[in-house]
């Protein structure tokens, strides 16, 4: 049987690999748009402004200590790289064999554990479990209560996540809106129930909400390249069009087709919608004294 391609890596890698000549990069995150135009020149500004805000929250060390930092959903190692370059020590969690691999690459001082926080097998401990928008992904009622049993004495959880708001019910009431991840008032009871305190925490939702626009702005120009090239290939190579839209289908159904193209040419993704539907926020979290 012929290997299943996977089209997430290829994504993945092409993402990378646009963000990389954008930016010079390979940042995944949102950026911190506060005094910058909404421009792709301003993208790099945008994500260092982000990491800089992150790394405010870091705890505070004695001078040349160091942190012993879990990165959990480390993406392409970026952050890592940094947090190296400031002395402290990384291991990476992060389940994707391609970003894995990117991981190694990009902060080769960092330990890369290749699998899912569930199935992270390290006993640490941590000063510092770190999560930079992939807390959405775990469930609530793991990602905590396992922190708990990797942190060190005195250690610390550091979220930087959307969550959504109550007036989000679901896809099939306001179908696919921007953002994501747990419910805000249930991150709240969650960190009660597990015995943490909120140290520190902040709204940035308005100073990344930009970050939609410019993403759909870069959508809309490949889709209007895709429309004009299907335009253009109907009109004077109808049989071509015809065995191209054949060949997409045997890796596309319909309704990826169909949802692909709403990405590529809609207009409900926008930052206002991120603003009702989600809340971005930087949290701080320790242990409640005994």
């Amino acid at each position: 049987m012929a290997d299943k391609i996977d089209t997430r890596a290829a994504g993945l890698d092409v993402g990378l690999a646009f963000i990389r000549w954008l930016t010079g990069g390979e940042n995944l995150h949102y950026g911190l748009w506060t005094g910058l135009e909404v421009t792709a020149g301003n993208l790099r500004a945008a994500q260092d402004n982000y990491t800089a805000k992150l790394f405010g929250y870091l705890p505070p060390v004695e001078p040349g200590g160091r942190l012993r930092i879990l990165d959990i959903g480390g993406g392409a190692g970026e952050t890592a790289k940094k947090l190296l370059a400031l002395g402290h020590s990384v291991e990476i969690v992060v389940p994707s064999p391609f970003l894995a691999g990117r991981c190694r690459a990009n902060a080769p001082g960092a330990t890369v554990h290749e699998c899912t926080f569930e199935a992270f097998q390290g006993t640490g401990p941590f000063d510092l479990c770190l999560f930079s928008e992939s807390f959405q992904y775990i469930p609530l009622g793991e990602s905590l209560p396992k922190c708990a049993r990797l942190l060190a004495p005195g250690g610390q959880v550091l979220i930087a996540d959307c969550f959504r708001t109550e007036a989000y019910r679901g896809r099939a009431v306001h179908g696919p809106q921007p953002g994501g991840g747990h419910q805000i008032a249930a991150f709240h009871a969650a960190v009660r129930e597990t015995g943490y305190v909120l140290a520190a925490e902040e709204d940035i939702t308005d100073a990344v909400a930009p970050s939609i626009d410019l993403e759909q702005r870069l959508f809309h120009v490949l889709g209007h390249g895709v429309t004009r090239v299907s335009e253009e290939l109907h009109r004077k190579r109808p049989m071509a069009h015809w065995a191209l839209g054949r060949l997409i289908g045997l890796f596309l159904s319909r309704k990826r087709r169909e949802n692909l193209m709403q990405r590529l040419t809609g207009t409900a993704r926008t930052s206002e919608a991120f603003r009702t539907y989600n809340r971005y926020h930087i949290a701080r979290l320790e242990r409640a004294p005994a």
